[in-house]
């Protein structure tokens, strides 16, 4: 069972960024509100890649600026709040928030040391075993015998001193806290909030689309502003590449055409949308969704057209023959030949003049 959330979440302005430094956090936004953000910590056990990252979680202004207007979260200034905190610190509870953290290295230690004594116990087991065997077998076991006292290093004087500071070295395991929760506060007080952050205009979009219960993320993989999933992206993969423009800007036609065949080439649509009223905040949002289609016949349709000019004269004197070649014809003009197909749509005696 999830922890529960003190809302509203504090969200950290730590250098221009939005950040959240709770997992409890993370999961109650991404599961109760549709926001998923980025990761972007290193993990401690594997430091030297960046395919897994852990937190803290990084929320765009968009993210942001939409929780804060829902009042599901605020804007903290992290900075201030810290350098605050820790000078108003009391001797007493930094003393206390250390002997936590020994408290914490020194259970850490005894795992570690208990877990070793199970190694030792299972290699002790493993050495009983093998003497067991040599004992039934005397002759053999004077032979190995002999062989081991022959290259057996004497046992040294410092083993028991080596295992003593090995005790000692488990003893002095620090822990490095990954969060300063249990020693400030979780919900900073109010006069550390901040403004709303400044946000493009394509917001209004962004706002719109997440309305509708879409999950949307950073479309800079896709050369767009936003990649709209009709769940979490965990388990779907994205249906729209998203460009939020305003009401009255120009678009060149060679980004629309671009956009579209991008958004047909990676099976996803184009999705174009602007707020008809910038100034109102409730406005109505107009998105329109582009696909790129093939122009005229392709080389294959043109084949077809050739065969049946070349077939026409026996074909018109055998209508059983013209009955399956329409079948055959068919089939190659709906196999992906838009081209060709609409034509045919539109003018249906197109075939029959080739055949005839």
């Amino acid at each position: 069972m999830a922890a529960e959330v003190s809302l509203p979440v504090p969200i950290s302005f730590v250098s221009g960024r939005y950040l959240l430094f709770s997992s409890d956090a993370v999961t109650y936004l991404r599961r109760e509100h549709n926001i998923c953000g980025v990761l972007m910590g290193t993990l401690p056990q594997a430091p030297q890649q960046n395919v897994f990252l852990g937190l803290p979680l990084e929320l765009m202004p968009e993210e942001t600026k939409l929780l804060v207007e829902k009042g599901v979260a605020r804007i903290v200034d992290d900075f201030r709040y810290h350098n605050d905190a820790m000078r108003s610190l009391l001797q007493e509870d930094r003393r206390k928030y250390l002997e936590d953290l020994n408290r914490d290295g020194q259970n850490v230690s005894r795992i570690i040391s208990g877990r070793k004594e199970q190694r030792r116990e299972k290699a002790l087991q493993k050495v009983a075993q093998k003497a067991i065997a040599r004992s039934s077998s005397p002759q053999v076991a004077v032979a190995e015998n002999a062989e081991e006292e022959l290259f057996e290093s004497p046992t040294r004087p410092g083993s028991s001193m080596a295992s003593s500071s090995s005790n000692v070295s488990l003893s002095s395991i620090s822990i490095t806290p990954a969060t300063t929760y249990p020693l400030l506060p979780d919900q900073p007080p109010a006069e550390y909030n901040m403004d709303l952050p400044q946000v493009p205009t394509s917001y209004a979009v962004f706002a719109h689309l997440h309305s509708q219960g879409y999950f949307l993320s950073p479309g800079l993989r896709f050369g767009c502003q936003y990649m709209a999933y009709p769940g979490d992206p965990l388990r779907f993969h994205s249906h729209f590449l998203v460009y939020g423009f305003e009401r009255d800007q120009e678009i060149d036609l060679m980004e629309i055409v671009s956009g579209g065949r991008l958004g047909t080439g990676v099976k996803k649509g184009y999705l174009l949308g602007f707020a008809a009223e910038p100034e109102d905040s409730s406005s109505e949002v107009r998105t329109f969704s582009i696909e790129w289609a093939v122009l005229g016949p392709s080389r294959r349709d043109f084949e077809v057209i050739r065969q049946l000019s070349v077939f026409s004269a026996i074909i018109h004197h055998n209508p059983t023959a013209i009955s399956l070649w329409t079948k055959q014809c068919n089939y190659a003009l709906h196999d992906g030949r838009h081209g060709l197909h609409h034509v045919r749509r539109a003018n249906p005696t197109l075939l029959h003049q080739r055949i005839l």
